[in-house]
């Protein structure tokens, strides 16, 4: 056991170099943490090596087994990806397909799509090691897209865009609608921030239309349609939609002019080299699936056994569930936009639960009920629902003791330089109190502002009382002890002691005596 952890210890530590890891603890934060301590355990030092000389074939058998489940069965899913990129996959050296058998195979899918599926050995290796380590994922992958494909087909006939184009949903999100990449790429298409609102998905404090399917797939439709429009293939629309349209231009140029993806792979970065191989090996999977004895798993609902109901006012999933006897997850499942599992109510917006078909008469009849128990459930409520807002509306922050631009960058998910430029600061200084516009990013609301009244301070006692000279080592606590029955309250009042104020060897406290 202990050989198998540091082996996958250092491949992981291998996998994830692409990333800004530079410490022992990022590594660690990467990785689940049920398996954390062991790994920390069984690896007291890492030494690297030549990895041919470090790993057997059996060894590396079992380490992209164990990956692969932690992406696919693990909640570690929402900050990684679905495909181990090209140049992190060592080892499986055998063939699971005859050489001839593959080429008619990719001929056919040639000659039916606009795709270039020529035979090429960086593909031919990707088709083998999916079918090698990874086949048993894929019949509760195929259950997914049993739900989410006809959905997709249907916009992606609308905008003209291949069908086939339904696969890089799961290179880029394997069906998850709530996956997010360690960069913050979101949704079953993987949106960044600014794609997302360039494509009109509004991000707010409730809702994140790029974790909404039918919103995303729209959005994800309409960019590689302009992808396309601008290098009129959809093998580069393809590579520009994982490295932007700049890294394919770049390479174009650079090859020499060339305008196939095969020619200009050694022109792109890195990742999506490895990337578009993945699409094509996905496709050829899923496409040839019976051959390799792939089969679905049985799906819950297929998504034309849904329909959708505007809601009237705030309700949360737990008080549909309550009142229509729905579970909760497969609310989460169909509406997975609401990352507080929340419909908010805001006007303007027309937020809408999916619900299956046959509880849609179910809430029609509840749903008076349930906007009733969400009032009372909001009455005896401690504190108040989170503020909604728009991430791209203007906020104005003050600065408080210990606050640096980073930041406050990092909490509203902003860069330090926009802060500056909506401030028309020269440099990174700060005084408390002074107010920062700034327009967030990410889900950062401000602390509402407490309901209790400010403590009145009881009058100080009189009469006689004994001086306390704190000692090295005191606390309230065990001053508290020494003139039992006194409680640290009392010491709290007889002194005016609260708040952050904190005891110090030769402080004097007044301890009165009952």
């Amino acid at each position: 056991m202990k050989r198998l952890l540091q082996l996958l210890f250092f491949y992981t530590s291998l996998s994830i170099a692409q990333q800004p890891v530079d410490s022992l603890t990022q590594v660690k934060d990467s990785l689940n943490p049920s398996i954390t301590n062991q790994l920390i355990k069984a690896t007291d030092s890492v030494v690297v090596v030549d990895k041919e000389e470090l790993f057997s074939d059996k060894d590396l058998k079992v380490i992209d087994s164990l990956l692969i489940e932690e992406k696919f069965n693990s909640s570690l899913f929402d900050s990684v990806q679905y495909v181990i990129n090209d140049k992190d996959i060592i080892g499986g050296k055998t063939a699971i397909l005859s050489e001839e058998l593959l080429k008619k195979r990719l001929k056919e899918l040639d000659d039916k799509t606009p795709f270039n599926l020529a035979y090429n050995p960086a593909l031919v290796k990707e088709i083998n090691r999916y079918l090698k380590y990874r086949k048993r994922y894929y019949p509760a992958l195929m259950a997914k897209a049993q739900y989410y494909f006809p959905m997709f087909e249907q916009y992606l006939d609308q905008f003209d865009v291949p069908i086939e184009m339904k696969y890089l949903s799961i290179v880029e999100s394997a069906l998850r609608p709530r996956a997010r990449s360690y960069v913050g790429a979101t949704g079953l298409w993987q949106f960044m921030y600014g794609t997302g609102r360039q494509f009109d998905l509004k991000i707010s404090s409730y809702v994140d239309e790029r974790q909404d399917p039918v919103k995303s797939t729209v959005a994800a439709c309409k960019y590689l349609s302009q992808l396309y429009k601008i290098f009129g293939d959809w093998d580069l629309a393809l590579a520009a939609y994982n490295s932007g349209p700049g890294n394919v231009s770049k390479a174009i140029k650079r090859s020499g002019g060339f305008r196939n993806y095969w020619n200009i792979r050694p022109f792109l970065p890195r990742e999506t080299a490895g990337y578009v191989p993945a699409f094509y090996a996905t496709m050829y999977i899923f496409e040839y699936a019976d051959k390799h004895d792939l089969y679905p798993e049985s799906p819950d609902i297929f998504h034309f056994e849904t329909d959708t109901i505007q809601v009237k006012g705030t309700i949360s999933f737990e008080q549909i569930s309550q009142k229509i006897n729905i579970d909760e997850e497969v609310l989460t499942f169909l509406n997975p936009e609401y990352k507080l599992n929340i419909i908010p109510h805001v006007e303007g917006r027309n937020y809408a639960v999916r619900l299956p078909k046959k509880r849609v008469i179910d809430f029609l009849d509840k749903e008076k009920e349930i906007y009733e128990l969400a009032k009372e459930d909001e009455a005896k409520r401690e504190k108040p629902l989170p503020k909604y807002f728009e991430m791209d509306q203007r906020i104005v922050y003050r600065v408080k003791s210990g606050d640096y631009l980073g930041k406050i960058a990092n909490k509203f998910g902003v860069r330090v330089r926009d802060i500056k430029r909506w401030n028309g600061m020269r440099t990174h200084n700060l005084k408390i109190g002074q107010r920062l516009s700034i327009y967030p990013k990410r889900m950062a609301i401000p602390k509402s502002v407490s309901n209790k009244k400010p403590r009145k301070k009881k009058p100080l006692p009189t009469g006689k009382h004994e001086i306390y000279t704190v000692e090295e080592g005191d606390s309230l606590w065990s001053i508290s002890k020494k003139f039992s029955p006194v409680s640290i309250e009392q010491l709290r009042e007889w002194n005016d002691f609260w708040g952050k104020k904190s005891l110090k060897p030769g402080m004097k406290l007044k301890i009165f005596k009952s």
